[in-house]
């Protein structure tokens, strides 16, 4: 779709808006999933112990600020944050803060999370009810990486904590504020998972809780907690047990694990009593006359529940499962959603092949629908077990396209191969044909380059808060990080839609590209994927239209001409340079004139029916957000790029691109 056509599509009359039966609906705004768990967790928590680990880090750092301005909790308690030499002592200085009858809460990933395993142990085994916030990550094994993967997850699974994992930022603050909760009803520390830089660093439209809502919700640490420590109630904890004893109190520990998924339930029920937002052990979609079905936990799985969407329009009986609890394991749940269908696949991010059974979540759906073949377990009796294939997908944040979750279930219908990978190039990956574009109806879509970062993924997030605050639309917007350092590529996108966007992958199909950096024109196609008369803005030095269209390498050039795309430039570099007061920002501040492009060259501020005046305050409170800590000259500073960028963007004309010119490079 054209930036011109796009203009039409966007239009949508004034709805009225019903009047909610929920007393605490949410405080709408646009975060990322690190900020929504931050919202909760300083409002509800005492405290917080955290080591520093990617991709984490947002969340340690939100609570850290919140301590460094004096902030306290919804009960008036001073916020305590402590960084500790590594994650085995953040562990334990929540285990000391809880069994002083403190309410406390830590923030880690990847390795992090594995160091912390002997604690882990101790802290369910003396009933301290935690929340642990995680952000999935693959661990390293064959090399590094420090994006999304539930291998750290699955290898703590056998610690007694409770597990639940969100698709997305709203999820991962909702169940931040269920699992303390339940933990707490039950006496059974949580893990909060969300995955890494997908989740985490995603910014989306979210509704955030209500204060006074967590107040009534989570209820008073003083009422609430005990203090074992309390030398006029003393307690017995954690000492040396040998053979006559050891064994009775492990086995002692059933009576509270029994608590947890009652304790859960009456949590999953009481949060949407009073929001109207509804969690459960599992989503079943469109499951209920399914022949194939596909089950996971993450970010994919709203991907998966789009597809599902389009392949029911071809006539395909499919539904997914989305898993929300791992621990404790909804066995009844799961067996009640897969029993009538034909087959089932299930997809996890992280690989186990010396278990051939397959890995975590696999063998545990197996164990599952065997029990319950034979009339044992929690899952009732079923007849037949469908067949069941599984498989890796998304491993270190590895890309799931819709056209990846199509050829999983064609796989199935076709009886194809039991374990199967997807989104990569190996024998056991399973062919792509149909990839749609699965996007909302109307959809906008920018796609930028750069190689190294120029601030360009702030202002991204600077955007969508506008797209979404401001302007009133549904946003996502994703950084997929390289390496400033190593000149290694950055890449960030951005949807702004009227509904939600459930798709959480690389976008296949963009309306405006952006090139922070020229460079990308020479190492790769910043072009692919654009429609039919879409847009660049790119970074240019030049100021005749023929000197910028010269150095445009002739295969860009071609593309060019045969989409009849449009082409605006800017020298963002030079506007930085002027107008930064700060020497450290100038790099950085070269992103921002971006969002003077946007606010150009595409119709929402037009189309919101705002004057210039009261869209430029919607900027500058976006801008004071992000950099309002820096201090006002920052701020204003920022504020002057945007106008910049606004007024000294240029286009090629059309006659100079469709004319044929061959240039140099």
């Amino acid at each position: 779709m054209s930036i011109d056509s796009m203009a039409r599509a966007t239009d949508r009359p004034d709805e009225q808006l019903a009047e909610t039966r929920y007393q605490y609906p949410g405080i709408p705004t646009t975060c990322d999933g690190a900020e929504a768990v931050v919202w909760v967790e300083t409002q509800v928590c005492q405290g917080s112990g955290a080591y520093p680990i990617t991709s984490s880090t947002t969340m340690g750092g939100g609570f850290n600020t919140a301590v460094a301005n004096g902030r306290t909790n919804l009960w008036g308690d001073s916020l305590i944050f402590v960084e500790p030499e590594s994650e085995h002592s953040a562990a334990s200085f929540c285990e000391g803060f809880a069994v002083a009858g403190g309410r406390v809460t830590n923030f880690t990933s990847g390795q992090g999370l594995v160091l912390m395993k002997e604690v882990l142990y101790t802290i369910s085994g003396k009933r301290l009810p935690v929340v642990f916030n995680i952000g999935a990550r693959a661990l390293t094994s064959h090399s590094l990486n420090v994006h999304a993967g539930h291998d750290d997850v699955m290898s703590v699974a056998d610690c007694g904590w409770g597990i639940l994992f969100a698709r997305n930022a709203q999820e991962a603050g909702d169940l931040c504020l269920i699992s303390r909760r339940a933990a707490e009803a039950s006496q059974t520390p949580f893990m909060n998972v969300q995955d890494g830089f997908l989740t985490t660093h995603t910014v989306e439209n979210v509704l955030l809780p209500e204060p006074e809502f967590m107040r009534q919700y989570i209820g008073s640490p003083a009422e609430k907690l005990v203090n074992l420590m309390d030398p006029d109630s003393p307690m017995m904890s954690g000492v040396v047990q040998n053979q006559d004893s050891y064994m009775k109190g492990k086995l002692a520990q059933r009576w509270y694990y029994d608590r947890v998924a009652p304790a859960l339930q009456e949590a999953f029920d009481e949060f949407q009593r009073q929001t109207g937002r509804r969690y459960g052990f599992v989503d079943a979609y469109r499951c209920q006359d399914a022949e194939f079905i596909l089950v996971g936990m993450g970010c994919y799985m709203e991907t998966a529940q789009a597809t599902v969407d389009y392949l029911r329009e071809q006539g395909m009986k499919v539904g997914c499962l989305n898993i929300y609890c791992f621990r404790p394991f909804p066995v009844r749940q799961i067996v009640e959603a897969l029993r009538n269908c034909r087959a089932f696949a299930v997809i996890e991010r992280m690989d186990d092949p010396l278990s051939t059974t397959g890995n975590h979540l696999t063998r545990e759906i197996k164990a599952a629908m065997c029990d319950a073949l034979i009339g044992m377990g929690h899952g009732g009796k079923i007849e037949r077990i469908p067949r069941i294939y599984h498989g890796a997908a998304g491993l270190g944040s590895r890309d799931v396209q819709p056209g990846d979750i199509i050829a999983i279930f064609e796989n199935m219908r076709d009886e194809g191969s039991e374990f199967f990978c997807v989104g990569i190039q190996h024998p056991l990956a399973l062919p792509v044909g149909d990839d749609p574009d699965l996007r909302p109806t109307a959809a906008f879509s920018m796609r930028g380059h750069s190689v190294g970062g120029f601030g360009s993924v702030t202002t991204n997030k600077v955007i969508a808060t506008i797209a979404g605050e401001v302007f009133g639309k549904d946003v996502q917007a994703y950084p997929k990080y390289g390496s400033e350092k190593k000149g290694l590529p950055t890449t960030y996108y951005l949807t702004i839609a009227d509904s939600h966007i459930q798709t959480h992958s690389e976008l296949q199909y963009v309306d405006l590209a952006v090139l922070n950096d020229t460079n990308a024109l020479f190492s790769g196609n910043p072009l692919k994927g654009l429609v039919d008369g879409g847009a660049v803005f790119m970074q240019s030095a030049y100021d005749n239209p023929q000197d910028v269209w010269n150095r445009i390498p002739p295969e860009h050039r071609r593309t060019m001409r045969e989409k009849r795309l449009r082409v605006f430039y800017a020298n963002m570099v030079q506007i930085a340079r002027e107008v930064a007061s700060v020497a450290d920002l100038e790099m950085r501040m070269q992103g921002i004139v971006l969002l003077g492009a946007f606010l150009k060259l595409t119709p929402f501020a037009q189309h919101s029916g705002m004057s210039e005046d009261q869209v430029y305050a919607g900027v500058e409170k976006a801008l004071r957000k992000y950099f309002g800590k820096r201090g006002e000259q920052v701020v204003q500073d920022n504020l002057r790029c945007v106008q910049r960028g606004y007024t000294e963007l240029r286009e090629l004309p059309q006659t100079l691109i469709q004319g044929g010119g061959n240039g140099h490079v």
